[in-house]
């Protein structure tokens, strides 16, 4: 049997060092019969992200931003991450490369993915649905064994990757982690470790955690002995080396033991498999996408340790996973499938219910000084629970008709929906006929009680004016492009956008949002529910609503966040309202008039940038919903000043419906 295994392990190892290597640093990974033209639409959806996305992850806290662009089947979708521990100018400048060598190694490939130290890039015409279809390669790097007590190595090993990986995913907003074993009978035998753990900042802990538990299950016993190993995964990565690769101090330490008694391994929550969403490696699985390889995980880790162990380097060997198409069998995958809830979904809610008493301890007993404000559907207080955790509770009116199936219906669909610009669902309480919903408490309340307010708004500068313009427009993209449920909000305002510690801007309030089929393009309600001064002329004054809408609603945020003026479309006879104000000074040529003056006090700005951005604000407010732009146009508008922008029409004065049955109506915020 020995004798077996060690005719294999040969002849394994020479198919190995035979198979295709990469090319060198940096990897590049091409996809297969898909291309796109010279010249062609993608081509050029392809050079507007590459203007634009670079600069929009390296000034995110996370490193890392997304791109839509085009519509199906000729839609773009990208997306940039840099490793936690660079900079904002490393992040730049490793994406901007990223760009220029991407499509020399795949010319004229729809899908392509970019492997870096400091970053990854990847785009496809397919867009990836978040914690869907994550993976694309796997790598090896091996180095020489460690010969002296290979069990206890192997333990270490097993402790700081499992620990790293906890680290990124659980205590790391940005879901990234460094980690280093500390010191101990260190040697060269017995060499110090370093980790590295990262996911994408979208995703959920567990998922991270998830993702990060399937690498690693599946990967270390190809790794068994080495002190170098690496996954490169587009959702999740993890790495170890016997030299520092990180820059600043470990988050997290592993004691190295003081002689050869084995490492204890922790109890790491790691699947017994790659999960379905992830595929499987190939080099470890021997699956990958429905096609069989030759290498199973048995004869790879075989073959790894007689190759080291004959001193012999792997050359950076990569074995390719097709990633899974979605065929007629998979239409339940389709970026915008049509929504149902299920049992999962009530489960979901159910495990997200918190006792009444709970909350009435947390408010005061909703005690009056605890409030937030109040408006059509109910009031919103303050709490702080037992754990010290600060929420926002909406109380709706105990008077609201609103049945316990559809308000369960409406839950499961915020509880979908998770991004970093929008406000997160804490929990919910259905007792006592106190219906109950707690949300993420952000402690600067909602944009309109600053930047209404004469002296809150001498804080807004620039900057922070145009990352909460950027941010929400984030968010936008996000309900009509990028979720699961395509969403339409249909009460975007001011009060409705709060922001963290940090003036990060956070859509909230979905009281009115509603679902999109995939298809579906507008839908029409006899009864018009919404704030004046931001709903969209053909919703006002006819009942139909779109994803256009909520983009007029934000032309006006963009317009009320530059001026420090509230819209207040029909107070003053028509004749003086937001939109046209800016709108004549801008046909005038001096719509910087128009900025507000306490800006220029909290700060430089460029005047190029500021109207750039009214330039945009005026294109989303024009009264033709076709000519308005859609949100990942917006973004790729705001961050580049290259690209030309179409001239704006003149936006439309119009009066309230004011018709029997068809009503407006002030709707509340959560904080504000």
């Amino acid at each position: 049997m020995a004798h077996h295994l060690m005719t294999l392990a040969a002849i394994v190892a020479a198919v190995v060092l035979l198979l295709p290597c990469a090319t060198g640093y940096p990897w590049a990974f091409c996809g297969e019969n898909n291309n796109f033209k010279a010249n062609s639409s993608y081509q050029s959806h392809l050079s507007l992200v590459a203007a634009t996305l670079p600069k929009n992850a390296s000034t995110s806290p996370d490193l890392f931003a997304t791109a839509v662009v085009g519509t199906i089947p000729r839609q773009l979708w990208a997306m940039g991450l840099c490793r936690g521990d660079v900079d904002g100018t490393a992040c730049f400048n490793c994406l901007t490369q990223a760009f220029r060598d991407l499509p020399n190694h795949c010319s004229y490939n729809k899908d392509a993915t970019m492997y870096y130290d400091p970053c990854m890039l990847h785009y496809s015409n397919n867009q990836l649905i978040p914690d869907d279809d994550s993976g694309d390669f796997y790598t090896i790097n091996s180095t020489a064994a460690v010969n002296s007590d290979p069990v206890g190595f192997n333990r270490l090993v097993a402790a700081l990757v499992n620990a790293t990986a906890d680290y990124a995913a659980h205590k790391s907003t940005r879901r990234f982690a460094t980690g280093e074993t500390t010191a101990g009978s260190v040697s060269e035998e017995f060499p110090k470790l370093y980790s590295l753990a990262q996911c994408t900042p979208d995703m959920k802990a567990a998922r991270c955690r998830e993702c990060l538990a399937a690498l690693i299950s599946q990967s270390l016993d190809a790794f068994q002995n080495l002190t170098l190993g690496r996954v490169l995964w587009i959702n999740c990565t993890y790495r170890y080396e016997a030299a520092p690769f990180f820059n600043g101090p470990a988050m997290v330490q592993i004691a190295v033991p003081s002689s050869s008694v084995p490492v204890p391994a922790p109890a790491p929550t790691l699947a017994p498999a790659i999960q379905p969403s992830y595929g499987t490696p190939a080099a470890v699985a021997g699956v990958a996408g429905g096609r069989k390889y030759n290498l199973p995980g048995v004869v790879v880790a075989v073959v790894l340790t007689t190759v080291t162990a004959l001193n012999l380097v792997v050359c950076l060997c990569f074995w390719r996973r097709r990633r899974r198409r979605r065929g007629p069998t998979a239409q339940a995958k389709q970026p915008y499938p049509t929504y149902s809830v299920e049992a999962e979904d009530t489960e979901m809610v159910d495990s997200m219910m918190i006792d009444v008493a709970t909350l009435r301890a947390a408010t005061g007993d909703f005690d009056e000084s605890n409030k937030l404000g109040e408006g059509g559907f109910g009031a919103v207080y303050k709490g702080v629970l037992p754990d010290g955790d600060e929420i926002a509770v909406k109380r709706l009116w105990q008077c609201s008709t609103q049945g316990l199936d559809e308000l369960k219906n409406e839950l499961a669909l915020v509880a979908k929906l998770k991004h970093k610009n929008l406000v997160r669902l804490v929990g919910i309480c259905l007792e006592q006929q106190e219906r109950l919903l707690v949300y993420e408490f952000l402690p600067n309340r909602s944009l309109d009680l600053i930047l209404f307010d004469a002296e809150k708004r001498e804080q807004l500068s620039w900057e922070q004016r145009y990352r909460i313009i950027n941010g929400i427009a984030r968010g936008l993209q996000y309900l009509h492009e990028d979720s699961q449920l395509r969403v339409v909000h249909r009460d975007l305002k001011a009060s409705n956008v709060l922001l963290d510690a940090n003036m990060n801007p956070k859509i909230s309030d979905f009281g009115l949002a509603r679902i999109f089929g995939r298809d579906q393009t507008q839908a029409v309600t006899d009864r018009v529910v919404g704030t004046h001064g931001y709903m969209a002329p053909e919703y006002m004054m006819r009942g139909n609503y779109s994803t256009k809408s909520d983009a007029f609603s934000f032309g006006v945020m963009v317009m009320e966040i530059i001026t420090g003026r509230k819209n207040g479309c029909c107070n003053s006879g028509m004749s003086d309202d937001l939109l046209t104000t800016v709108w004549e000074h801008w046909d005038a040529g001096t719509a910087m008039e128009t900025v507000d003056p306490f800006m220029a006090a909290a700060g430089i700005f460029s005047e190029v940038d500021v109207l750039r951005c009214i330039h945009v604000g005026l294109l989303c407010v024009q009264p033709d919903p076709a000519a308005r732009p859609v949100m990942s146009s917006v973004l790729v508008m705001l961050g580049c000043d290259t690209i030309t922008l179409q001239a704006p029409s003149k936006p439309m004065l119009f009066l309230p419906r004011n018709t029997a049955g068809n009503t407006t109506l002030s709707t509340v915020s959560l904080q504000g």
